[in-house]
């Protein structure tokens, strides 16, 4: 598993520097180039992302700014929609097919939900790429390639690092029911988690129900010694569970935000898993834009990982620095 994280971690700076490295077409930035900068001249292109985002999940500001940030880049119209329900997802997508777009971002929480839109609109001849979830489908719909992290081995490098930290009686907090990335996630924790990891669903839309659920669990069961969220608003209600529990159960988290990292430095959460969603955003329209201007399929057929890697108190003070632009 070690060998393969840092496969995964290797392949994730590469994603990096293709991020640095494509903010132009290649060109002496000027004027009327298509890329490069505050001055670009409009290149026509228009892309639309479609997520599966719930109201208030700031992890998706994220997402959404490094889509924005390329289509600024390359001079292209970047519109960003987002419903967690499927159906409605799916709408979008048809929307987006209809409008005639150059191309289409989407996240696959329910693949199967999206699969019919997905699959006409690469009938129709717009390229799809999709981020964050659906990794394992992104192939057979047809979409040029995927950006986000592998969840199963993401997961069982935290399922190792809490087994390290001395953790025994696990909560895996799943804040968004039917999302198959977050399963797998827990899954993949639990399978080499080396005590017990219980999942708890809460409702990711209301942080004061989130906090609560947690504390209750907490003061039911003195024997949680970690509780591991899946998303980085989701770990500060953790924290504050915690301290109003009087539990000493560690906590852990996938994502970031400013608060988060803020948290990792004090020694409130002993590690965050940053997948980058910034990243996801940024290289979905970049991977589209070539496509336009290059004829380009990035990626080889195969996902492009923008994660994980591990924020500690050890290089939290280095990412703060992105965390506060609201790009970590």
């Amino acid at each position: 598993m070690k060998k393969r994280l840092i496969g995964v971690l290797g392949i994730a700076a590469a994603a990096a520097l293709l991020l640095s490295a494509c903010s132009g077409t290649g060109q002496e930035p000027t004027t009327d180039s298509q890329g490069g900068g505050g001055d670009t001249k409009s290149s026509g292109l228009s892309y639309a992302v479609v997520t599966h985002a719930a109201p208030g999940d700031a992890f998706w500001d994220r997402v959404k700014s490094g889509a924005e940030k390329a289509g600024a880049d390359y001079g292209a119209d970047v519109t960003y929609n987002s419903d967690p329900d499927p159906a409605k997802q799916s709408q979008l997508i048809d929307n987006a097919i209809a409008q005639k777009v150059d191309g289409i971002v989407v996240s696959m929480a329910n693949p199967d939900g999206v699969q019919a839109s997905v699959e006409r609109a690469v009938a129709a001849g717009i390229p799809v790429v999709t981020i964050n979830s659906g990794i394992e489908k992104f192939k057979e719909f047809g979409a040029i390639t995927h950006v986000g992290q592998s969840e199963s081995i993401a997961g069982a490098a935290v399922g190792e690092r809490l087994s390290t930290e001395g953790a025994t009686n696990a909560l895996c907090v799943i804040q968004e029911a039917g999302n198959i990335g977050l399963e797998e996630r827990c899954k993949a924790a639990a399978g080499a988690f080396g005590g017990t990891m219980e999942n708890l669903q809460v409702d990711g839309t209301n942080d004061a129900e989130v906090k609560a659920t947690i504390k209750s669990k907490l003061q039911a069961d003195p024997s949680i010694d970690a509780v591991l969220t899946l998303g980085g608003q989701y770990a500060i209600d953790a924290v504050g569970a915690v301290e109003e529990s009087g539990s000493a159960a560690k906590v852990a988290t996938f994502d970031l935000s400013e608060d988060v990292v803020a948290a990792v430095a004090d020694g409130k959460i002993l590690f965050a898993v940053d997948q980058q969603p910034y990243v996801q955003g940024f290289l979905g329209v970049t991977a589209l834009y070539l496509k336009s201007i290059n004829g380009n399929d990035i990626g080889g057929g195969e996902p492009i990982y923008s994660g994980p890697a591990f924020v500690t108190k050890d290089n939290a003070a280095q990412v703060a620095e992105f965390a506060k632009k609201g790009t970590r």
